[in-house]
């Protein structure tokens, strides 16, 4: 039996994906979660061999799950299946632990090589995805963001989005003096100098909406 959980705060999605998963793979079960707490709850009840993952998810953000899986389940694999465009999140995502990153538009063949291939124990990414990881070896041609670590991305995002230092430390357990050690680590990577610039940045950028 292979358990895969579906992460993601859209119901009639979450309900095309069961489908398709359980027409397509033998003997699958299949979980459902709506939010980030759920998700994280679900992940403790049960031992699940594949997470597909929404990076924008109710009150936790995809990269926080990511996190959370790869440091207390690392034998679930993720795959980030999301509709922001691979350029701003893939490459971050990759490199916090996912094994694979898809957008929701794909063809229904690509969603389900990708879930095979992650299921093997294999990456997947798709053919502009393979792009980007070439171009990205190019230092001189780099978004300011993928400069970041993935837990200065992490910091990055939740900046962004209006949270305080207090905020995010609460949310991260880490102290405020730590988060603003990180925040201005960012502003310097990224050439900023305030928190309205990283916000600027990440709309002009698509990575917050």
């Amino acid at each position: 039996m292979t358990r895969v959980l579906i992460a993601d705060d859209h119901a009639l999605f979450r309900a095309g994906l069961r489908q398709f998963l359980v027409e397509s793979l033998p003997s699958v079960e299949i979980g459902e979660a709506a939010s980030g707490n759920e998700t994280l709850t679900l992940l403790q009840r049960k031992a699940w061999d594949l997470l597909v993952l929404d990076i924008n998810m109710p009150d936790r953000g995809g990269l926080d799950i990511l996190r959370h899986v790869k440091a207390g389940h690392p034998g679930t694999r993720v795959l980030v299946l999301s509709g922001y465009p691979e350029r701003q999140y893939a490459l971050n995502v990759l490199r916090a632990g996912a094994s694979g990153y898809i957008a929701k538009d794909a063809a229904p063949e690509a969603l389900l090589k990708a879930v095979r291939m992650v299921l093997q124990g294999r990456r997947y990414v798709s053919d502009s995805l393979a792009e980007l990881l070439l171009l990205d070896l190019d230092l001189g041609d780099k978004p300011l963001h993928t400069l970041l670590s993935d837990r200065e991305f992490q910091i990055f995002g939740k900046l962004a989005a209006g949270q305080g230092v207090s905020e995010i430390g609460r949310e991260l357990c880490l102290s405020v003096k730590t988060v603003s050690t990180y925040r201005t680590r960012i502003l310097e990577k990224m050439r900023m100098k305030s928190n309205a610039d990283l916000t600027s940045y990440a709309l002009r950028n698509e990575i917050i909406q």
